[in-house]
């Protein structure tokens, strides 16, 4: 409630009550419609072609493809390169990695801010994703990709989200409960209570004072 309450008070505006019967814009898109769509329409993303150029632009993943692709394998390669060149393969000029051997290859993703951010986003923000928490949001990048560290770059893309911060409650940690020390005497300790908007007697009293001995 505070998150919105922040961010309503940006706009200066005026609510007004309207019986359900007339607030048909809304009672309409509230229904779910039963019949079948005619047609569906589905967004083509640049991403892989996007990823294709960062490839090429990588001086260590541009070597990689290279040396995938050779036929004659003389590319010069570092040793840890040399070492992990059988995890990686290449399918239609993108780069995939396996991290192990179980496991199906991932697309490996350039150091490149931007363009992990553009991954992040089509995981994330998209409205096929739905603004998934960090956990979903992490198994659903990682089922396709991968780049190093990419868990923390999940958690920090989440944390950040401003719909995500602004819709989603936060974790709340409760304090455990405590009991009071027993009093020694009769009196020492007491509890007081108030209660008001009672009827009024007739002096015109509406509250009550209540004290109540902890002991007895």
């Amino acid at each position: 409630m505070a998150r919105w309450l922040s961010f309503f008070a940006e706009y200066n505006f005026t609510v007004e009550y309207k019986p359900g019967k007339q607030n048909v814009l809304a009672d309409a898109l509230s229904r779910r419609p039963d019949y079948e769509l005619a047609h569906l329409t589905y967004l083509e993303s640049p991403l892989y072609e996007l990823i294709r150029k960062a490839n090429a632009e990588d001086d260590d993943l541009a070597g990689l493809v290279e040396a995938l692709s050779a036929s004659n394998k003389a590319v010069e390669l570092t040793a840890r390169q040399r070492s992990r060149l059988h995890r990686y393969s290449v399918v239609e000029g993108l780069l995939y990695y396996q991290v192990d051997g179980g496991d199906e290859p991932r697309i490996v993703i350039p150091n490149d801010e931007d363009l992990r951010h553009r991954v992040l986003y089509e995981a994330h923000d998209t409205p096929r994703s739905g603004d998934l928490g960090r956990e979903k949001t992490y198994t659903s990048v990682a089922r396709n990709f991968w780049w190093a560290h990419m868990y923390k770059w999940v958690r920090k893309y989440v944390q950040t989200c401003e719909t995500c911060q602004r819709v989603k409650p936060p974790p709340l940690a409760f304090a455990p409960l405590m009991s009071l020390p027993v009093p020694a005497d009769c009196w020492r300790s007491v509890s007081m209570d108030f209660i008001f908007e009672l009827p009024a007697d007739a002096r015109g009293h509406t509250g009550i004072l209540v004290f109540v001995c902890r002991l007895s």
